[in-house]
């Protein structure tokens, strides 16, 4: 199989009847890195150097016009026609449709499923990034401390609605891990760890996220899929 793409002239593809993944161990790009390795689905990484601006080469822009990691080429798309998708939710659906897992059938878990997932794609991942920009990158250096204060109260508030749903449950969706847990995980981990936010926010009150976090980290799949392109 020739797979006939610009990516491919960068990042050439050793198995071509693989769904190739372009990404980094970004909260975001972690997402889809858990989720292939929950379903078991056959893929090739690609690592996606940010740091070098490789995600502004003309062939990654070819396959994500928007310029961002993660994104994903499947050769056997739907209707067996090639698939390039960006953005992490959107692929994180797509992989729960092909795979049948992860995602329930019934229409109700469904979209009460994907409410979760565009709640943490709309508040938890820019409200936690803008709270890692503030306190430990550039932003921490800025005089005027009133974003960052907007920004944690903000995390805060998040933090204590999430709290609240996970309150009797293993996961966000009950007794079933879906991809709303998978597009929490990494965002929580980071907040606490690499954004170095923990005591900021006041996270061990939040009980029940403790707990819910310790439970995904703890997954084999989860382990493996923060790794998926960490190597150079």
């Amino acid at each position: 199989m020739i797979l006939n793409h610009p990516i491919f002239a960068r990042w050439p593809a050793q198995h071509p009847d693989r769904l190739q993944l372009f990404s980094l161990p970004t909260p975001n790009g972690v997402k889809i890195g858990i989720m292939l390795e929950e379903t078991g689905l056959a893929y090739e990484p690609h690592r996606i150097d940010i740091m070098a601006n490789e995600n502004r080469d003309p062939a990654f822009i070819a396959l994500n016009p928007n310029g961002k990691i993660p994104a994903i080429y499947d050769p056997n798309g739907p209707s067996g026609r090639p698939l390039a998708l960006f953005e992490s939710g959107a692929i994180l659906i797509y992989l729960a449709d092909k795979t049948e897992q992860l995602l329930s059938p019934d229409p109700s878990i469904r979209y009460e499923t994907i409410q979760w997932l565009m709640w943490q794609m709309g508040g938890v991942g820019p409200m936690f990034g803008q709270v890692g920009f503030f306190n430990k990158f550039a932003g921490k250096v800025y005089e005027d401390k009133r974003p960052l204060e907007r920004y944690v109260t903000e995390s805060v508030r998040l933090l204590g609605v999430l709290d609240e749903r996970l309150a009797g449950r293993d996961w966000v969706m009950g007794a079933d891990y879906s991809i709303a847990d998978i597009s929490l995980i990494g965002w929580v981990r980071n907040l606490i760890g690499f954004y170095e936010a923990r005591e900021l926010v006041d996270f061990d009150r939040f009980l029940h996220v403790r707990t819910w976090l310790d439970r995904g980290l703890a997954r084999p799949a989860v382990q493996r899929g923060l790794l998926v392109t960490a190597g150079s």
